[in-house]
């Protein structure tokens, strides 16, 4: 893995002047896996730079020309000889419109400082070119990342690519005891950075307290401000090296600026080294240590008082120097590692299964129909994923449509995919279940997986499907197809004319203990012989004039032939459909079930009829041309080859109670045993995940 690192343009790698950025990578890259295929280009008129793996970017200014400009395109004439896979670079988010045209390598970007303050990434707009082009963006602070956000959805926010990676320093070994009287301040000596409220709060220090000395790291030539003190030592600008042997001697270090400062590396060090650190709440100064004060009111006379507080009291010092360094961190082993996690996973995928998962089921709830159509397979389903142990959000896509549309969005559409994509935002899924949900867009899933790479997709789909009549459901069902990691169907795979069937696996109508509980076979004295329920569609309710279902046929003739059955159909002869509860009413008065599909026999298929049927205990007469006696013996349902053989035995079951209600039993039992909704729900999430490829099911290789 090669990976070309950019520094920013007049940011110096080098040991006589270097910055926190150069700081930071130097001392990552160290101890890094890749550090022998990393280089790092910059610029600097220094000789020396921090490390060997250096290049330095050839760079001659132009007039009228952006320096920028010139800088990346020496940068990416360089870079075309040495072909990275990895480009990283820091703190010029006006960069990175340079690198649009240059394909197959991976982009991360680091930000350092306030997003909002940077030219290429102040506006909402730059925000999100940044957000869609880089694979990876780096912040070196929680306020960092919140500012670069202001204004943005949670989807972005709680995206895969976006990650905080706080600077990092050496781990050294600390001698608490051996602390000297002596109190720090690493920085640029401005007002920003709190120089004048140190200067003045020190002044009085050293006067009260004339055993102890003060020592200053730091320059600014762009603003003076002296103090002067025979224990004040200005030392100016020194190695980091220097500056970090002088903290471990240091008792109290002060890191007060005004500023929202994004990170603030002189606070990070200063724990490391075991100092009490006292530090304003600005910006994401508090995130750089695990112990220490913390200035919510700003002035000199409270950083006075801070100061004077820890040299009088001994025990608090020692304490917050102690825990500072027990509890420190951030050092270059522990973000290097980090740093190259991501990398990796660039490139190799990472299975970290979850034994509970975050599960985001899409489909129709039917919330709008009022429990009519609560016993549905979706609930099955959703009931399955909850007994696993695995937390599930839901999303009635119908039921939005239905609240959401108007003139704007006349399908909602909208609306639907606009909640789908902040709910993701904000619950972070590990998989997405569709289940019919025609109306999520494949735009919606494509960028979800841009920004949310680890989440699996998968669709369960109920309908019929073959080339002739149920061709509409076919590609209702191959329109996400390629969208998703694994699909589930009802119809068998093999009576599907499909150009790949890799990802395409057969699901049983599963059944539900809370569901499917009547126990018909126990049932005394029932009314009728037969039961069958017909419906216009289930979204309907009620039978639609005029039309008519070739199961109608079949039933009447069934009806002629078999006088001395006493029939309990609906939805035909203008005998409305039944619903809910009054549906298992009147299935329990009646002492066996036809279980009649739409259309041709295709394998294994059947409406979710068949788990309500079998699944609650009744005699249960099935075509035989389903081959649905390949997962139900003889004993467990009763296949008919025609209407004269379905006739025949209707009438010999209906006096021979004992023996109907053993097979309605066994047909329960087995049901229940092998394709309820928790096993069905265990398949899909195993399929779906790519785990424990060894399981059997009960219905495969059937």
């Amino acid at each position: 893995m090669k990976i070309s690192i950019l520094l920013p343009y007049k940011e110096d790698y080098s040991k006589d002047y270097a910055g926190a950025v150069s700081i930071f990578i130097n001392g990552v890259n160290k101890n890094s896996k890749f550090k022998s295929t990393t280089k790092i280009f910059g610029n600097t008129i220094y000789k020396n730079p921090l490390s060997n793996n250096y290049i330095n970017i050839p760079f001659e200014k132009k007039f009228l020309q952006s320096s920028s400009k010139i800088y990346v395109k020496n940068f990416i004439n360089l870079e075309k000889k040495r072909n990275s896979n990895i480009i990283e670079i820091h703190n010029r988010p006006t960069y990175l419109k340079y690198f649009k045209n240059i394909n197959n390598k991976k982009f991360v970007f680091y930000f350092h400082n306030d997003p909002l303050s940077m030219n290429g990434s102040i506006s909402i707009k730059d925000r999100l070119f940044i957000l869609n082009f880089c694979d990876k963006i780096i912040f070196n602070s929680e306020w960092t990342k919140r500012r670069f956000f202001l204004g943005l959805s949670k989807f972005y926010e709680n995206s895969e690519k976006v990650e905080v990676i706080y600077q990092s320093t050496n781990k050294t070994k600390v001698n608490i005891n051996k602390k000297e009287k002596i109190i720090t301040f690493v920085g640029k000596l401005n007002k920003s950075k709190g120089y004048d409220l140190f200067g003045k709060a020190i002044l009085k220090i050293l006067n009260e307290f004339k055993d102890w000395k003060a020592f200053v790291f730091g320059d600014e030539p762009r603003e003076e401000i002296d103090f002067n003190h025979k224990n004040l030592k200005k030392l100016g600008y020194k190695s980091n090296e220097k500056v970090l042997n002088l903290l471990k001697k240091t008792s109290i270090a002060v890191a007060c600026a005004r500023w929202d400062e994004p990170f603030g590396r002189s606070s990070l060090e200063a724990s490391s080294r075991g100092c009490a650190v006292i530090i304003s709440n600005k910006g994401g100064l508090p995130e750089t240590i695990t112990d220490g004060i913390i200035l919510n009111e700003l002035s000199s006379n409270n950083v006075y008082k801070e100061i004077k507080n820890l040299i009088l009291n001994k025990k608090k010092r020692i304490k917050i120097q102690t825990n500072s360094l027990k509890n420190f961190y951030l050092d270059h082993k522990y973000i290097s590692k980090k740093i190259d996690t991501y990398r990796i996973s660039f490139f190799e995928k990472i299975v970290n299964y979850k034994k509970k998962l975050k599960i985001l089921h899409i489909t129709n709830f039917n919330e709008r129909h009022n429990g009519r159509l609560f016993y549905n397979t979706g609930r099955r389903i959703n009931n399955g994923f909850i007994r696993l142990g695995h937390t599930v959000q839901t999303l009635s896509d119908r039921d939005v449509i239905s609240r959401e549309r108007k003139i704007s969005d006349i399908s909602g559409a909208k609306s639907l995919n606009y909640k789908f994509i902040e709910i993701i935002g904000n619950y972070k899924p590990n998989i997405v279940v569709l289940g019919h949900a025609d109306l999520i867009l494949n735009e919606s899933l494509d960028e979800i997986k841009n920004f949310y790479p680890s989440i699996k997709f998968c669709q369960w789909f109920l309908d019929k499907m073959d080339d002739k009549l149920w061709l509409t459901n076919k590609k209702r069902f191959l329109k996400k197809i390629r969208h998703l990691d694994v699909n589930f169907c009802t119809t068998h795979p093999k009576d599907i004319t499909l150009l790949n069937r890799k990802n395409i696996h057969f699901i049983p109508n599963p059944v539900d203990e809370a569901f499917e509980n009547l126990n018909i076979f126990n049932k005394k004295l029932p009314k009728y012989d037969v039961f069958f329920a017909l419906s216009h569609g289930v979204h309907r309710g009620t039978l639609k004039k005029g039309k008519k279902d070739n199961r109608e046929f079949f039933l009447n003739k069934l009806i002629k032939e078999s006088k001395e059955v006493r029939f309990n159909f609906f939805g035909i002869n203008y005998k409305q459909p039944v619903w809910a509860d009054e549906f298992k009413k009147e299935l329990a008065n009646s002492k066996m079930a036809l279980n009649l599909s739409q259309g041709d026999p295709l394998k294994f298929y059947s409406s979710d009829r068949i788990a309500q049927l079998v699944g609650n205990g009744i005699l249960t007469f099935v075509d035989i041309n389903t081959e649905l006696n390949k997962l139900f013996n003889n004993n467990e349902i009763v296949f008919y080859k025609n209407i004269n053989d379905l006739s025949k035995k209707i009438i010999f079951y209906k006096d021979n109670i004992k023996v109907r209600n053993k097979i309605a039993k066994r047909g329960m039992e087995k049901y229940h045993k092998y394709m309820n909704s928790k096993i069905v729900s265990e398949f899909i999430i195993n399929k779906t995940l790519g785990i424990y490829p060894n399981k059997k099911f009960f219905w495969e290789n059937k």
